[in-house]
């Protein structure tokens, strides 16, 4: 006699019935804001290992470091579940674009958005944030006349594998930010900061594994 299949505790269901996408699927996760109009909301994601949001200590740290972001048009350059550009929302921004080529994240961005009640403040541009700055800097509309608050924090491999993307990335964005502008770059140890633009005016602080540089950009 044939043995029979083991049951899954939680599904209630013989695991070898399981389907491979049952398997396979990442586990549903949030993340907290931790400051401003909204603290202690959620944003719920997917939890996919590619989606690595800024821990919530190193988050509110750097926008300690920030102060005051009223005003400011948060830039979300590889926004993931969107955590960086709805903080800065919730502490007084204007307006945040999200940058996100993965399409059903950000679709998950913009539910976000609509579930923290600050879809009006919110834009959401699917696509390659490398490619969508290849041929220059064009912000959309929403942006016009506001100095920029530059969230920079990527798959950490990029600083390795995308090494003078991301440098001319962020020496682009630089270049064209606006007077008052503010930068954040999260890396880790393989980055070395003294390559980005006007090294001397950028504050690096170490949150393991994270290094978070900080720059205002005067004129």
């Amino acid at each position: 006699m044939a043995a029979k299949p083991r049951r899954n505790a939680r599904e209630g269901r013989p695991q070898a019935e399981r389907r491979p996408a049952e398997r396979d699927a990442p586990a549903a996760g949030s993340v907290r804001i931790v400051g401003g109009e909204l603290r202690g909301r959620r944003i719920d994601y997917s939890a996919d290992p590619r989606t690595r949001p800024m821990k919530d200590r190193v988050r509110e740290a750097v926008f300690n470091l920030l102060g005051n972001v009223s005003g400011m048009a948060a830039l979300d350059l590889f926004a993931g579940t969107g955590a960086l550009g709805f903080e800065a929302i919730s502490r007084g921004a204007s307006h945040a674009v999200f940058f996100e080529q993965h399409f059903p994240t950000a679709d998950a961005i913009r539910r976000s958005a609509t579930a923290l009640g600050v879809g009006d403040r919110s834009e959401v541009i699917a696509a390659d944030t490398f490619a969508r700055f290849r041929r220059g800097v064009a912000m959309p509309e929403s942006v016009a006349g506001l100095p920029w608050l530059v969230f920079c924090s990527p798959p950490f491999d990029f600083y390795d594998s995308r090494r003078d993307e991301m440098l001319h990335l962020l020496a682009q964005l630089w270049q064209a930010a606006p007077p008052e502008s503010t930068f954040m770059v999260e890396a880790d140890e393989r980055f070395d900061f003294s390559l980005l633009p006007e090294p001397s005016r950028w504050d690096v602080r170490t949150y393991p594994p994270a290094h978070v540089g900080l720059a205002w950009k005067i004129v």
